[in-house]
């Protein structure tokens, strides 16, 4: 009971400190609505359960000291670059009522399916290629130990699971509030540029990290 409180602590709060997955969340629910944000939850909590199942299984290639996991933590800093540059760039392009607009007044059947699960890919390729998610739950699988029963390994990632999608839910319902809506739809341009500077530097500062490694 001890060790599962540990560890529903420490991952609870490492949900709280904000990175990548919840600047995508924030933004997709202030532009698009919950409704649509709700897709990227998705795909983040299928990467999480994904990492989580790969760190409690000891699989190598999630092992911080191999090269495999360098260049996992590189490419991911390769897409935090890339959201950072989108973010940076499109930062304003359209207001939250213009694009709810354009959203239900062209949007055709299939345009909707390629919509959910374009934002379903960049939630699972946000989660995936987060390097501080990688290294979190590599980290957690070292403290809790090869020792532990799979029954409760088991346990600990349908409850990591679960309070992943739980969260990202309750933010993007959050912020994607009409009364909440109103007020970052003000600061929606600010707010896009200090999350792509935000998300370059993460991705600068974990390239660094790896450069002085491997010196």
């Amino acid at each position: 009971m001890q060790q599962f409180l540990f560890v529903a602590i420490a991952h609870f709060l490492a949900l709280l400190s904000p990175g990548p997955d919840f600047f995508l969340v924030a933004r997709t629910s202030v532009r698009a609505g919950w409704r649509h944000a709700a897709n990227v939850c998705l795909g983040i909590a299928i990467a999480n359960g994904v990492l989580i199942l790969a760190a409690l299984s000891g699989i190598t290639l999630f092992r911080p000291d191999s090269i495999s996991f360098i260049v996992i933590q590189l490419t991911g800093c390769a897409y935090l670059l890339y959201i950072g540059v989108l973010f940076i760039r499109f930062a304003g392009a359209n207001s939250v009522s213009e694009y709810n607009v354009k959203k239900h007044g062209s949007d055709t059947e299939s345009a909707g399916v390629w919509r959910h699960c374009r934002e379903f890919s960049m939630g699972f390729l946000s989660g995936i290629l987060n390097p501080k998610n990688a290294l979190f739950y590599v980290s957690l699988a070292t403290l809790i130990g090869g020792t532990t029963v799979i029954s409760l390994k088991v346990v600990y990632g349908v409850w990591m699971f679960s309070i992943v999608l739980l969260w990202d839910l309750l933010i993007a319902i959050f912020i994607g509030n009409r009364v909440i809506l109103k007020y970052f739809s003000q600061i929606l341009p600010w707010l896009e540029r200090v999350s792509g500077l935000i998300l370059i530097g993460l991705a600068l500062s974990v390239i660094m990290i790896n450069l002085i490694a491997l010196a």
